[in-house]
């Protein structure tokens, strides 16, 4: 699945139309070294206190879990793989590109609130957008909105366990922070990767 690179930005008459290279991905990072190291403290302290048999249950255990999330996950990726390919990166481009201005703020926004799925949906998506043309901000806006103002959840769980009346209120007190979030990330993206100028804007 195709990824932007923030260190490596397109050209700005390019990056319009264009996907964005790729980022190559290290196998083992430090985050990955980090929580190895964590795992094997923590089994380490397990195994003194209940023994190897205690080790051996939460392994069985979390391997099934982990056997239970793996499809989710790679479907995950295979929906945001397929998306990059399919969406047309001209109209992606225009409608949440950097030159979107508010209107890409906003159709982000509106697209994180009806996204369906949890993270296994969601960030793909996210990734996909970003390859095939959308900025920052804009898909800041659609994944602060998916976690914010998500339908799913709301229907699911909020509505059933708070009430409309608090699910409602929460929802209107929440919809002008995608946009905040997304125009702050705009505005901090631009400072930190710099696009060159377009010919364009320079005639």
């Amino acid at each position: 699945m195709s990824e932007p690179s923030p260190n490596n930005p397109a050209p700005a008459e390019d990056a319009e139309f264009e996907p964005r290279p790729g980022r190559v991905r290290k196998p083992i990072g430090w985050s990955t070294i980090i929580i190895a190291v964590l795992v094997a403290v923590s089994a380490g302290l397990v195994w003194r206190r209940d023994g190897t048999d205690g080790v051996l249950e939460i392994l069985t255990h979390d391997l099934s879990l982990f056997g239970g999330i793996l499809p989710r996950v790679l479907a995950g990726c295979l929906l945001g793989a397929f998306i990059s390919e399919i969406l047309p990166h001209e109209k992606v481009s225009r409608s949440l590109g950097p030159k979107s201005g508010l209107m890409g703020l906003l159709i982000g926004t509106a697209f994180g609130a009806i996204l369906p799925g949890g993270p296994f949906t969601a960030y793909p998506v996210a990734s996909a957008l970003l390859a095939v043309g959308a900025d920052f901000g804009a898909t800041i806006a659609m994944v602060v909105s998916w976690t914010l103002i998500g339908y799913g959840r709301a229907v699911a769980w909020e509505i059933p366990i708070m009430g409309t009346d608090f699910t409602l209120w929460r929802i209107l007190i929440s919809l002008p922070l995608p946009v905040l979030a997304g125009a702050l990330g705009r505005f901090v993206y631009v400072r930190i990767y710099p696009q060159p100028a377009a010919k364009d804007d320079e005639n």
